[in-house]
């Protein structure tokens, strides 16, 4: 059976799906179809079913949980991983409403973050993740919702960290903070969601075997990226939950579902 399936060619999904889609495990006759995309390219497509199984943002999934379902391995949850938004100088919280903010998609969890600690804000631009930096330093936007490696690169351009988006969901549901997982559509046969589940988690094992070595394969989708970003991201987005969401990681989603009904 061939299936489709979508990620992002950031470290931490390349580490994750290396050895499954690099034919090192035994998939039982499944066939990968592989597309690397940007998150936001990827939440879009499953507003139209494309992919059998995809990386999306947990604001995402919530939208097509009439299609998708989550599985338990692959997940990017955690505390202190949380989004950034950012500025070229301080700037009080009661005007951030008033600024025309950058956001890594409409659908990512970023926006539904932002969005609820600053529900007043309506001045938003719809950009690429790793566009968001330099329109800030441009004056193209006056603030920016940064997410993935610019986490760790903004303050070497000189920008300011404003308000941390992890810092607040943490503060205010005390739940680690959901940023994406993987999703598999619901016409796909449930023994077949269970294998593919098995697989995914297999993969991460292996890759954590050989951490801290960089395989080619996550280098080579992270060109400008240094190496030591590499491991950071990693570390940062790669953990326990991503083997397996648990009790923990699954009341942490419920908490984000339950405060967008």
């Amino acid at each position: 059976m061939e299936l489709t399936l979508g990620f992002s060619p950031c470290p931490n999904d390349t580490f994750i799906f290396d050895a499954l889609v690099n034919h090192q495990l035994n998939t039982n006759g499944l066939q990968f179809n592989t597309l690397l995309e940007d998150v936001e390219t990827l939440n879009q497509w499953a507003m139209h079913g494309k992919l059998h199984i995809t990386k999306l943002s947990f604001a995402a999934g919530l939208k097509v949980a009439d299609q998708y379902c989550l599985l338990n391995s692959g997940s990017a949850l955690g505390r202190g991983c949380g989004p950034l938004l950012i500025a070229r100088e301080p700037v009080e919280a009661a005007r951030v409403k008033d600024l025309t903010v950058a956001i890594p998609g409409e659908n990512t969890t970023a926006n539904l973050l932002f969005s609820i600690a600053y529900p007043d804000a309506r001045h938003k631009k719809i950009m690429l993740f790793s566009d968001i930096e330099n329109a800030v330093l441009s004056g193209a936007a006056d603030a920016g919702v940064i997410i993935h490696e610019n986490r760790f690169t903004y303050q070497q351009k000189g920008l300011v960290k404003l308000a941390d988006l992890g810092e607040f969901w943490e503060n205010k549901t005390g739940q680690p903070i959901p940023l994406g997982g993987i999703f598999i559509r619901k016409d796909v046969p449930e023994e077949i969601q269970q294998q593919v589940d098995a697989l995914i988690r297999s993969s991460l094992q292996q890759a954590f075997a050989a951490y801290p070595v960089l395989s080619p394969y996550v280098k080579a989708h992270a060109q400008e990226m240094d190496e030591q970003v590499m491991r950071q991201h990693i570390d940062l987005y790669v953990n326990q939950f991503s083997l397996d969401l648990g009790e923990e990681g699954r009341t942490a989603i419920e908490q984000l579902k339950s405060m967008v009904a």
